[in-house]
């Protein structure tokens, strides 16, 4: 087995005290995998990834990302592992709404010098480069704000600001749901493309079951836990 991205062991969590959340007794991510996990709305699908970003800590368990227990860091070495290592795709994309697409794509970059050290040559020729790839191509577009696009073109932007850099661990959060079939299934194969070829381990969480054949693995949330309530 290839070692774990993400490893978790006794997880609990809870939003009021005594009615747990989450309690998974393990869950892993290994590197480079794409893997699928599949809960329904409320089912606290958010939460875990809230905790594997570091943004929300768990009440007990061990939480290894990247080989680093996030318990053990400060709330600033947490910060500054999700700009270095983490993409994240959020289900409503958390786009700057004053910035051009450019400017969107290239933000995580400001943050982070190990991502903006990882990428080759011109900052915003990588950003064209994977909004190309992404099928978003037109000069004049890319130069607008990112609020006057469609939906199908913000997940785009979302989706290439998290890529760039190439951080270890992608998280996409249901980024799918406002798309058609088609246009979704085209948007994971090119995720997973990108992903494969940066070697980035890709972590994608939606309600829909029959997503899971584009991924090398599927997980069930309700498969793994315990604690059986809505989150």
């Amino acid at each position: 087995m290839t070692d774990a991205v993400v490893a978790i062991s006794d997880l609990h969590f809870a939003w009021t005290p005594g009615t747990d959340v989450l309690d998974i007794a393990e869950f892993r991510l290994e590197a480079g995998e794409r893997l699928f996990l599949r809960g329904a709305s409320g089912s606290g699908k958010s939460t875990l990834l809230g905790i594997i970003a570091g943004v929300l800590e768990a009440r007990s368990g061990v939480v290894r990302v990247l080989g680093k227990d996030l318990a053990k860091l400060r709330p600033a070495a947490r910060d500054r592992m999700r700009a270095d290592h983490l993409g994240v795709i959020f289900q409503m994309f958390n786009l700057v709404p004053y910035l051009s697409v450019i400017g969107n794509v290239t933000l995580p970059l400001r943050f982070s010098k190990t991502r903006r050290t990882a990428v080759q040559g011109d900052e915003e020729d990588e950003a064209r480069r994977l909004l190309a790839r992404l099928g978003l191509e037109d000069d004049g577009l890319l130069s607008r704000r990112v609020s006057d696009l469609s939906v199908g073109q913000q997940q785009r932007v979302a989706a290439a600001r998290a890529l760039i850099g190439g951080p270890e661990i992608v998280i996409a959060d249901e980024p799918t749901s406002a798309l058609d079939a088609n246009a979704r299934d085209r948007f994971i194969e090119l995720l997973s493309e990108e992903a494969r070829r940066t070697g980035a381990a890709l972590l994608f969480v939606s309600h829909d079951a029959g997503l899971a054949p584009h991924f090398d693995r599927a997980l069930d949330l309700g498969d793994i836990n315990r604690a059986g309530v809505t989150a």
